[in-house]
């Protein structure tokens, strides 16, 4: 798989917080990832790619404290939103833009925090474009309203720039590689149940490595890294390797970290043939390969504290839900309706023109199975997990389908439609 794009762009960006050089392997050749390295140079980082695909980030020269930029995150809401914590934390005025698609989705949910950390942020209606101005920040603790691991980022990545504690309190939990990061790169910061908190430098502390170094750090120490494979990726194969009948497909070294392994909790419940081999770590996450063959999958009931492990592989589960027998209910997803596209609305448009048996929730939906289904002309939305979807969907269904704006996928996946050819027999 592509490396984890979650793991990348904190890698990049918590490199250009370190002192020394962060040498990051594994990087995926993604839309989102390079947006985040583009935005980091804007801000005067140094990232360079050296032979053999390994990076070297240096925030050793970014720009000085009062500075202004104009970075662009693509279509990338991780890079607008974590980006948004860095340029608060690093006092400087930062304008921050996305495509039309970024710009659809909500800003406010960070934007919120960092104002009450002492950061000037005014947005655009609560969403993009967003312009950060920050001098001397407070600790805070705070409870966001949705279960949001790219607001939590935010939070703590600012946070490590302010004066005393910053806590977050999460009403379920979310990925956590910012903490397991943070915390192999030496940051003070800790767990107590649902609450995360970082123990902030405010202006003027210096630590470790002289006067210039402990202005420009945080006192993060560089590390060597490998990103794991992209777990959400695999989460495409997972189901087609379940779905069509006589499929037995290895995915190696594939992150498991357990806050994102809600996709197998839920195929394994379902009935999938899944194992997972040759454990270990890799930079403080855990990885295995993944083995995975057809089975006949059973209905079940996604709600609660699962759909934060699982909310970017919920379209993919609603294609596994369409062959299998019984009926599959999601709930508590709103937060679906906030990604690239309403992907509530995408999800269930695309699957009924497919001729499955699946009806929108205002916060999920419902589909019954299995069913036959039949090729279609699709629509990817401009979305790049709703493009690949409706690919595995396709290869169930009986004649063509076409997938009108396929390239898409390249945001996460660059090379998916190519894999997927390379595994059929």
């Amino acid at each position: 798989m592509p490396g984890d794009k979650s793991i990348a762009h904190r890698a990049l960006i918590f490199g250009a917080l370190a002192a020394g050089e962060q040498r990051v392997a594994g990087l995926p050749a993604s839309g989102d990832v390079a947006s985040t390295a583009n935005c980091l140079r804007a801000l005067g980082c140094r990232i360079e790619t050296l032979d053999g695909g390994q990076v070297v980030v240096s925030g050793r020269h970014r720009l000085p404290a009062g500075a202004a930029a104009r970075i662009d995150a693509g279509n990338s809401g991780t890079s607008a939103r974590l980006l948004a914590g860095l340029a608060a934390g690093w006092g400087l005025d930062v304008a921050i833009d996305g495509d039309a698609s970024l710009r659809r989705r909500p800003m406010t949910r960070v934007a919120e925090p960092l104002a009450a950390m002492g950061a000037e942020v005014t947005t655009t209606d609560g969403r993009l474009p967003l312009r950060i101005r920050s001098t001397r920040l407070h600790g805070i603790t705070w409870q966001p309203e949705a279960a949001s691991a790219q607001v939590k980022s935010a939070i703590l990545i600012a946070g490590l720039h302010a004066s005393g504690a910053t806590t977050v309190i999460e009403r379920a939990a979310t990925r956590d590689h910012t903490e397991r990061m943070l915390a192999a790169m030496g940051a003070p910061i800790e767990r107590d149940g649902p609450a995360v908190t970082v123990r902030g430098r405010g202006p003027g502390e210096v630590h470790g490595g002289g006067h210039d170094a402990g202005a420009r750090t945080v006192g993060l120490r560089a590390l060597d890294l490998t990103v794991p494979g992209d777990i959400s990726s695999a989460a495409f194969f997972l189901v087609a390797a379940s779905i069509v009948p006589g499929s037995h497909v290895r995915i190696a070294g594939t992150g498991v970290n357990p806050t994102r392994t809600g996709i197998l909790d839920v195929l394994q419940a379902m009935g999938a043939r899944i194992a997972l081999e040759c454990a270990r770590e890799q930079g403080g996450e855990p990885v295995a390969d993944l083995v995975v063959s057809s089975a006949e999958l059973r209905g079940v009931e996604i709600a609660g504290a699962l759909v934060p492990r699982l909310i970017d592989e919920l379209p993919i589960l609603a294609v596994a839900a369409s062959q299998a027998v019984g009926t599959t209910v999601v709930r508590d997803a709103s937060e679906l309706r906030h990604k690239e596209s309403d992907r509530i609305r995408s999800v269930v448009a695309s699957l009924t023109a497919m001729g499955a048996d699946i009806t929108e929730r205002e916060d999920g939906f419902e589909v019954c199975g299995p069913r036959r289904l039949h090729g279609a002309l699709i629509s990817s939305c401009d979305d790049h997990r709703i493009a690949m979807a409706m690919a595995v969907a396709g290869l169930v269904a009986e004649g063509t389908t076409t997938i009108e704006g396929s390239e898409v996928a390249g945001i996460s996946y660059p090379s998916f439609f190519t894999d997927l050819e390379r595994l059929r027999v």
